[in-house]
């Protein structure tokens, strides 16, 4: 079971299943992740929450070769920090390419993964990450079962 348990998750479903940030109607500002309260017009602000634009470029990534605990399954994996469409940055994951066919500069879109699991009977946490806006990440699926099936071979 989650530290947080069950109702966290149900509260923030909205924020996980979707882009959503914050926009202050006096100054104009968006942010992400939400705020309540709008560090330019301080409490003066009205804030409303907005669905972030899906598309963007990579702004700036790395490479994770030494992963956390949980994550040693995915290296190597690359976490970017993604500029959307309306100059939001965002911070994320970048899915679906290779770390060497990645660079700045490079056009993706949001999609919907599995961030987590907690064991067998935890819960299993979805989330956003970005892709590459091409159709090169069909040609990584397409690299990757052909390992998979060469592996089988051996």
């Amino acid at each position: 079971m989650s530290i947080l348990g069950v109702p966290f998750h149900w509260r923030k479903r909205r924020e996980r299943y979707r882009l959503i940030g914050s926009r202050c109607e006096i100054c104009g500002k968006t942010f992400f992740p939400r705020r309540e309260v709008c560090p330019n017009c301080r409490r003066r602000g009205r804030i409303v929450d907005v669905e972030l634009p899906g598309r963007g470029k990579v702004y700036s990534y790395t490479v994770i070769r030494v992963p956390s605990e949980g994550f040693e399954y995915y290296t190597p994996y690359i976490i970017a920090i993604v500029e959307l469409e309306n100059d939001v940055r965002v911070m994320s994951q970048i899915v679906d390419c290779n770390p060497e066919d990645v660079y700045i500069g490079m056009p993706v879109e949001v999609c919907f993964r599995k961030i987590f699991s907690q064991g067998d009977k935890g819960i299993i946490s979805y989330g956003f990450k970005f892709r590459p806006l091409d159709e090169s990440w069909v040609r990584y699926y397409e690299e990757e079962a052909k390992a998979r099936v060469s592996e089988a071979n051996v």
